[in-house]
């Protein structure tokens, strides 16, 4: 049975979802079978492993909306073992639709247990925000992954979306566990950044991941391009600490 990761934090900018390509990039290609669902209306994931969003005919705002089977809305990618549920900017308006819905936190559970054995891991890239659809992340979700950029506002926020996580375990999703906090665009040239791994340790000691994603122009470069960086440079910075990550992830979780 797979096991689910939503990777969220309602701050924007910090890394998230080039951390949801390339972690899911890296674990297919320790021979993981994963799929990306991209919760996020700007669609960011779904182009930056090549899917052409103009020419998608079902995305996560049809399975959520119209009840759409999700094994419609998978698409394969150039990396074998990993496929993705493609976001739509139509996303944007689909929380106001599903206010009307019947158990309405529980439409993405719904969706994912009927692919959860297909796969190892299920990556779902939240959107910057704490909206509905989030809820429905992390109320599908076993863990979640909470990336933190190392400049200075990172911790603003976080309490908020622990608290956000506190409600989600005690109304919706009992099992929710903190999978681990990721400090994402580290540049060990500068104190602050120190500082911030430093302070982040202090706070959250054993749920900060050892691996640690350092700035990298290669890892910026490679979504324009519509690949993971591991296959845009298997040998930069960028990849080399992804692959850490997924092997840290598949040790924790014995898969």
């Amino acid at each position: 049975m797979g096991k689910i990761i939503a990777l969220a934090n309602q701050k924007g900018g910090v890394g998230k979802t080039t951390t949801s390509i390339n972690l899911a990039a890296s674990l297919a290609t320790l021979e993981k079978k994963v799929l990306v669902i991209d919760a996020d209306p700007q669609a960011n994931a779904s182009s930056g492993l090549g899917v052409d969003i103009k020419e998608i005919e079902t995305s996560i705002y049809e399975c959520i909306i119209n009840q759409v089977d999700i094994h419609d809305a998978i698409y394969t990618t150039d990396i074998e073992g990993l496929d993705i549920v493609p976001s739509h900017i139509d996303l944007v308006g689909a929380e106001i639709e599903m206010l009307n819905l019947d158990n309405r936190e529980k439409i993405m559970k719904n969706l994912l247990d009927s692919v959860k054995d297909e796969y190892d891991f299920i990556l779902i890239d939240c959107s910057p925000s704490l909206g509905l659809i989030t809820v429905n992340s992390l109320t599908a979700a076993n863990s979640v992954i909470i990336p933190v950029q190392c400049e200075y506002f990172a911790l603003e926020g976080i309490s908020k979306l622990l608290n956000t996580i506190k409600i989600i375990k005690s109304k919706l999703n009992p099992s929710l566990e903190i999978e681990g906090f990721l400090l994402t665009m580290y540049d060990s040239r500068l104190r602050l950044a120190n500082q911030i791994y430093e302070e982040v340790k202090r706070h959250f000691q054993e749920l900060v991941f050892k691996t640690v994603i350092q700035r990298n122009v290669k890892l910026s470069e490679a979504p324009s391009h519509g690949i993971p960086v591991i296959l845009y440079d298997a040998d930069s910075a960028g990849a080399k600490s992804h692959l850490q990550l997924a092997q840290e992830i598949i040790q924790k979780n014995n898969k």
